[in-house]
């Protein structure tokens, strides 16, 4: 991946980021290009080695047929639940580690319809919101749209409205959306 300033990317843990600036340093004698990255929504900047950046998990925002998944992802059936809390609440919290949209997405589903039929305890109340987050930042990049209509797309999705109602379709995924 080509790395250039004002280049929007996205940060596995700290969501989307601006690079603004690319710099060569010297390490132990050797140059090494750095890209420096300014996190929205915090008073953040961090700079990650370029040829590093892949393995952190810097990308680029989702393509429309990666968010096409994720939102699918969203109305699947729910996968088989632990009932010990503990266990649940520990399965959850890896899924949400690895920083992959998919395994969150599957926690943002399942923790959803739990909160919706049997209510959820504060720390999974918590989780939740940590789940949705960067869901909510990718979906408001992905679509241009601000933070609240795209936690509300979400929403949206998860209660069961057609991917098409957003722009969606199988014939074409360059639909404009609403």
């Amino acid at each position: 991946m080509q790395f250039t300033p004002g280049q929007l990317v996205v940060h596995p843990h700290h969501g989307p980021a601006t690079i603004a600036d690319r710099k060569v340093r010297k390490v132990k004698g050797d140059d090494v290009a750095y890209i420096t990255l300014q996190i929205h929504h915090q008073d953040l900047t961090i700079s990650i080695p370029e040829s590093k950046a892949e393995e952190v998990g810097v990308r680029e925002v989702c393509d429309r047929v990666r968010l096409r998944r994720l939102l699918e992802i969203i109305q699947e059936p729910t996968t088989s639940e632990e009932q010990q809390w503990s266990r649940r609440m520990k399965a959850n919290q890896e899924k949400i580690a690895t920083g992959e949209l998919e395994r969150v997405a599957e926690v943002v589903r399942d923790l959803g319809r739990r909160r919706d039929s049997k209510g959820l305890s504060m720390a999974e109340k918590d989780l939740f919101r940590d789940a949705q987050s960067p869901l909510v930042a990718e979906v408001a990049l992905a679509l241009e749209v601000d933070q609240d209509r795209a936690t509300e797309i979400l929403e949206l999705v998860a209660t069961g409205t057609p991917l098409t109602e957003f722009g969606f379709s199988e014939e074409n995924e360059d639909a404009a959306l609403v």
